[in-house]
């Protein structure tokens, strides 16, 4: 019988060992191991992500009954003490160039968003995940309460995070919006809470438009109206400025939900598309709270096996690998599963030697698929 590589090995696979040690090589830090290097810590980690194990001990204890399974991924086993002192000591810097790295891939072969321009599409949000003040007081942000935030960028090709900075609960959003980077010709939407008008300014600076929603105690004036497409919700299309910034000119979309009858007011700095796609931009925007929903419920990133910084960070942005590795091996088998049905699989036939195709693959033919498909084999 031809030797065919576990499911867990094949999900591997999708980040080469020519990338993952070309990366490793650039974030060396000079202390080697030869007994638990990169890779071990690696497939460790992942372990933990797709079988929720709890704690370090647990993930050992498995890791250590699957020795044969563990030396054909290239991984060795680790004393519990081996794998917490990498957690806390290798920089989460390798993770993050990693987490960049499967990005690129994903997005690379991810569909295309569904709005009728080509420009690239983000949206832009930030969630907490609260820890207990006790185990991680490095993240102490309110009374009784540690915590972080996620602030992340999110790619509408294939609903993908672009860009993820993890800082304490405590840091205020509109920190971390001004450092990010977008390529000319990006449309970047976002809530009210990251609203600041000289920060606005420099998008007509740099080429790049913005959809958010106007505060109600804005103070303004309209200097030109537009004609408005009535059949369509929108309600009124203006230009106006700001009493407290006189010299930017935005623009005021006032929308009517048909479903809900809510009204909208919409600002932007795009005067190029119609009045409804800058609403439609916006209800798009509630795609990056379904990606945040998604990865508390379905990956581990609001319980921890490590309580230093470092090892949170390297945590999470395991988890967002997974994530990404999931996006990934969906996009290249064009499998009609969602991403939380693959990661279930994938927990109850990790160490199962098949094709990975065979589980997550494209729907058969109808007449076959009672009497070849089989989604949950035997571990």
């Amino acid at each position: 019988m031809a030797f065919t590589n576990s499911v867990f090995n094949q999900f591997l696979s999708l980040i080469t060992r020519a990338e993952f040690d070309k990366l490793a090589r650039v974030h060396d830090n000079g202390r080697k191991s030869r007994k638990f290097d990169l890779w071990s810590q690696f497939v460790h980690l992942m372990f933990i992500q797709i079988t929720e194990r709890k704690s370090l001990r647990a993930c050992v204890r498995n890791v250590s009954v699957s020795r044969r399974q563990m030396y054909h991924l290239g991984a060795r086993p680790a004393p519990r003490s081996t794998f917490s002192d990498a957690n806390n000591k290798r920089s989460a810097d390798f993770f993050k160039a990693l987490f960049n790295k499967l990005f690129e891939k994903a997005s690379a072969v991810a569909s295309k968003h569904k709005l009728s321009f080509d420009n690239p599409l983000y949206s832009l949000d930030a969630t907490t995940v609260e820890m207990n003040k006790n185990g991680f007081p490095w993240a102490f942000f309110r009374k009784n309460k540690s915590g972080i935030k996620l602030h992340t960028l999110l790619d509408h090709n294939g609903y993908l995070p672009a860009v993820v900075r993890i800082r304490e609960a405590k840091t205020h959003d509109i920190e971390i919006a001004k450092t990010l980077q977008l390529e000319p010709g990006a449309i970047v939407v976002f809530d009210r809470a990251y609203i600041d008008y000289d920060w606005f300014a420099k998008f007509q600076e740099k080429g790049n438009s913005f959809v958010t929603r106007l505060k109600t105690n804005a103070r303004y004036r309209v200097t030109s109206r537009f004609k408005a497409n009535r059949k369509q919700g929108v309600t009124s299309d203006q230009a106006i400025r700001f009493e407290s910034k006189p010299d930017l000119s935005l623009r005021r979309v006032g929308y009517k939900d048909p479903e809900t009858g809510i009204h909208y007011k919409f600002l932007t700095n795009n005067f190029s598309l119609d009045a409804k796609t800058i609403a439609d931009i916006y209800k798009e925007r509630w795609e990056v709270e379904l990606f945040f929903r998604w990865i508390k419920q379905n990956l581990k990133i609001k319980t921890f096996v490590g309580r230093s910084e470092n090892a949170v960070l390297i945590e999470i942005y395991v988890a967002l690998i997974l994530y990404l590795m999931l996006a990934l091996l969906k996009s290249l088998s064009k499998s009609y599963m969602s991403l939380q049905e693959m990661l279930q699989i994938l927990q109850l036939n990790l160490f199962y030697r098949g094709k990975i195709e065979d589980l997550i693959g494209p729907p058969q033919k109808k007449k076959n698929s009672s009497k070849n498909r089989c989604l949950f084999l035997p571990i």
